[in-house]
């Protein structure tokens, strides 16, 4: 005689053996009496899965659609977490297509409540370029921040949190929000999207009051109460969401800023640069913008002159004066 738990996996193998079972058979085989079967698949469907059932002397039962897989019984963190796994491993080489696929059965199998919230995490989050191959240990986020977050792109409802952004030792600003104080700050937002990128998790929000579009490390949000208050969402505008991650996070860490201009497509520009140190805009077929930067001005100049295309510099105007500089002193160097 089973226990019930086990009795459950073993009345689900079966019924995903075959289509149909009457409820006599499937008490025949487990040993059972039909009224421990109805039970059972009372049990189960209170569990999340979708059992139909017709009455009479050729009643019989079946599994509803999204139980075709073998059972899969995870709580809400080990959902959540499974899913934020498979998401990350699609950034690596090599499995990215078997970590989705697995991510899409998981989807399929999990009972419509965490199958919901999976699905909300799934479709709130970006991911960027891939790692760097850096050792630091990567920051570590709740997963149930994760969900909560997901959760609140999915319902469009405001989020609300305090927010720790720490200066770094040199001072630098960690953000391009010169008007926001380190240290805990209430924040109320419109969430939009989850981006993954270099090892850490960044929300891309509206603030509600202002409207302003920002960029918001997780690792860094403390959630407060839940809102319960709806939002009318607004197009990011440019409607890409990991390139303004890119832009807002680059520019927020950089000491010296620049728009230059390449005499080359867009894609000519994306194929020679890391995708952590600029961001290509496209002006027109044969032209296009790199917006970048870097901790100085010397270091700037070698990577603008390393993209081995024709460019030109407007600004700022201290880079302008040492690429000229630099011009002359190669131009003497050949005399």
């Amino acid at each position: 005689m089973l226990d019930t738990s086990s009795r459950l996996l073993a009345l689900l193998a079966l019924m995903q053996s075959r289509p149909e079972w009457p409820g006599s058979e499937l008490a025949e085989r487990l040993h059972v009496s039909g009224r421990t079967i109805r039970n059972d698949i009372e049990r189960l469907r209170g569990l999340g899965y979708p059992v139909e059932a017709t009455r009479g002397p050729a009643g019989y039962y079946r599994l509803g659609a999204g139980a075709k897989l073998p059972p899969l019984l995870l709580d809400d963190e080990e959902a959540v977490a499974v899913a934020v796994g498979l998401r990350a491993g699609r950034g690596v080489a090599g499995i990215e297509d078997s970590a989705a696929r697995a991510l899409s059965k998981l989807e399929q199998v999990l009972p419509h409540r965490l199958r919901r919230q999976v699905s909300a995490l799934r479709a709130a989050v970006s991911e960027g370029p891939g790692n760097t191959g850096s050792n630091v240990a990567d920051p570590v986020v709740d997963a149930a921040v994760l969900a909560t977050i997901a959760a609140a792109v999915r319902d469009t409802e405001l989020l609300r949190f305090d927010y720790t952004a720490p200066a770094r030792d040199d001072d630098a600003p960690l953000r391009n929000d010169a008007s926001a104080p380190f240290g805990d700050w209430p924040v109320l937002v419109e969430p939009y999207r989850l981006v993954s990128w270099q090892r850490y998790w960044y929300l891309v929000a509206r603030g509600a009051e202002t409207g302003a579009w920002h960029t918001y490390r997780v690792d860094w949000i403390t959630l407060r109460m839940p809102t319960g208050r709806r939002f009318a969402p607004v197009p990011l505008p440019g409607g890409d969401y990991l390139s303004f991650v890119l832009r807002d996070v680059a520019v927020a860490g950089w000491r010296v800023h620049a728009r230059i201009t390449v005499r080359a497509p867009a894609q000519d520009v994306l194929a020679r640069i890391n995708p952590a140190v600029g961001v290509v805009e496209a002006v027109d077929e044969s032209t296009s913008v790199l917006v970048t930067g870097a901790d100085s001005l010397e270091m700037l100049a070698v990577y603008v002159g390393m993209l081995g295309l024709d460019f030109q510099v407007t600004e700022p105007p201290e880079l302008v004066e040492h690429i000229r500089t630099l011009g002359s002193r190669y131009a003497r160097a050949v005399e």
